[in-house]
């Protein structure tokens, strides 16, 4: 019987990737605490809370293939989350001006019938433009990013802040790398083609 395909996060960015796929799926809310563990790198907690999030709602889907993603946006060490403020939003950009950030996304599958996981790590390095005060407020009055790590939206017009990124799959950047995620799918007998 095939199993029901959960996306465990309310990300609309994410929810939106997944439909690309033309594969049905559901959505939860998975609630989980996003507190880091002491000592704790950013990669360890991306990686950690992805399956974190696929496991909290895996007691309400126990048959169910279950995604989590998490994304942190790490330089030199530090951790970037959502602003939640145009204030924030401004610091990290001002801070993030002439930097390469990686923004390294956490990937999980979880087969709740059968309890197998698979977790990845997919870095996207994307280096900002020296950038002016008077830019920085121009785009987030234009697109106010304060729900995405690092205050820009690679695919809206947060592209404009940037001067190169590297990595395996654009997606990645945008919460959910569908290349990966397309593997795992296959390595559980689904098959999105």
């Amino acid at each position: 019987m095939p199993q029901n395909l959960i996306l465990a996060s309310t990300s609309p960015f994410r929810r939106e990737l997944l439909g690309r796929l033309g594969i049905p799926f559901d959505v939860a809310n998975p609630q989980t605490d996003e507190s880091p563990f002491p000592g704790e790198t950013p990669e360890q907690i991306a990686l950690r809370l992805s399956e974190a999030k696929a496991r909290a709602v895996a007691e309400t889907y126990p048959d169910a293939l279950i995604i989590g993603s998490d994304q942190v946006a790490t330089v030199d060490g530090k951790m970037y989350g959502k602003p939640g403020t145009h204030e924030r939003a401004v610091d990290q950009l001002r801070t993030l001006s002439g930097k390469t950030v990686n923004f390294f996304t956490g990937l999980c599958l979880l087969n709740a019938r059968t309890g197998q996981v698979q977790i990845r790590g997919v870095p996207t390095l994307v280096t900002f433009r020296e950038l002016s005060d008077q830019e920085i407020e121009n785009y987030l009055c234009r697109e106010p990013a304060y729900n995405c790590a690092g205050s820009a939206k690679s695919e809206g017009l947060g592209i404009a802040l940037l001067s190169s990124m590297r990595g395996d799959d654009p997606n990645a950047l945008v919460g959910l790398p569908l290349i990966a995620l397309c593997d795992m799918l296959r390595n559980q007998g689904v098959a999105v083609l």
